[in-house]
C-alpha cells in the first residue's frame, strides 16, 4: 500500500487537481475494500466566487480551512460530494468523477458491491463505465456519507488515496461545470484525464468543442 502521505495534498489546490488523476480512492464498506480511480477533478480557492469557502467559515465549512488532506463532503444534487483540503486556508479539491478499479485488495466481484450500491432509476446494475461519472454517484457507489466523513482524516483502515503507479498519458483543462454566472464561471480549474473524457461528469472532448478555446491539453508532470 502507497498511502498518499498528508505533504501531498499540503499544496496549491491547482497543483493537487491534476496531481490526483489515476490516483485510486479505497474505502472499506461493510468489510469490503471498493476503490475507485479518479479520472476528474476541480480546484476551489478560497478567493474563487464559486467556491463554498468564499462565502466564509461556518462550522459546516471547517474543513475547508483546516490543513491539506482533510476530507470536506457536502450534499449537491441529492447526493454527497467528496473534496479533499489543499495548502492555505479555504482551498480545496472536488472529487468530480471516478472509474471503478480492481485488483487484489478489489477484486473484479466487488463491482456486484458497487452496482448494488448505485441502481440505476429502473433498480438495474449500472454499466461499469456508469458507476462513478459524477460526484454524486461516485460516492453512492462507494457507500460514502456526509455525516460518516466529513471534516476527517484519512485512515489506512477505513478510506484512503493511494498511489498505484497509474498516471495520465495527458490531461484536459478546461472550465468547471456547473458554475452560476458571475461566480468565476470562466476559470479553467477543472481537469479530466483524456483516456477516460468519455466517463467523466461530461466529456470536455465532445463534438463543437474547440481546443484553445474551450479546453486545453496539458502534458502531466514526470514522475
Amino acid at each position: 500500500m502507497t498511502m498518499l502521505a498528508d505533504d501531498f495534498f499540503d499544496r496549491p489546490a491547482l497543483e493537487l487537481a491534476p496531481d490526483l488523476l489515476g490516483k485510486v480512492i479505497r474505502y472499506c464498506y461493510q468489510g469490503v475494500w471498493l476503490s475507485a480511480r479518479i479520472i476528474e477533478t476541480e480546484a476551489y480557492l478560497l478567493t474563487d466566487k464559486g467556491s463554498h469557502a468564499s462565502l466564509g467559515y461556518t462550522e459546516k465549512r471547517q474543513a475547508l480551512f483546516k490543513d491539506g488532506g482533510t476530507i470536506y463532503m457536502y450534499y449537491a444534487r441529492g447526493g454527497d460530494s467528496l473534496n479533499f483540503s489543499a495548502h492555505g486556508p479555504g482551498n480545496a479539491v472536488l472529487i468530480k468523477s471516478g472509474y471503478p478499479y480492481f485488483d487484489e485488495l478489489s477484486p473484479p466481484s466487488t463491482l456486484s458491491v458497487l452496482q448494488a450500491n448505485n441502481p440505476d432509476r429502473q433498480g438495474q446494475p449500472r454499466p461499469v463505465y456508469k458507476l462513478c461519472c459524477g460526484q454524486t454517484l461516485l460516492c453512492k457507489s462507494l457507500g460514502l456519507k456526509v455525516p460518516d466523513w466529513d471534516n476527517q482524516r484519512f485512515s489506512a483502515q477505513h478510506l484512503y488515496v493511494e498511489d498505484c503507479g497509474l498516471r495520465p498519458k495527458e490531461i484536459i483543462q478546461s472550465t468547471r461545470l456547473g458554475i452560476p454566472l458571475g461566480r468565476d464561471e470562466h476559470l479553467p480549474y477543472r481537469f479530466v484525464d483524456a483516456e477516460f473524457a468519455l466517463y467523466c461528469t461530461k466529456n470536455p472532448l465532445r463534438r463543437g468543442q474547440a481546443e484553445g478555446r474551450d479546453f486545453w491539453r496539458l502534458t502531466p508532470k514526470p514522475i
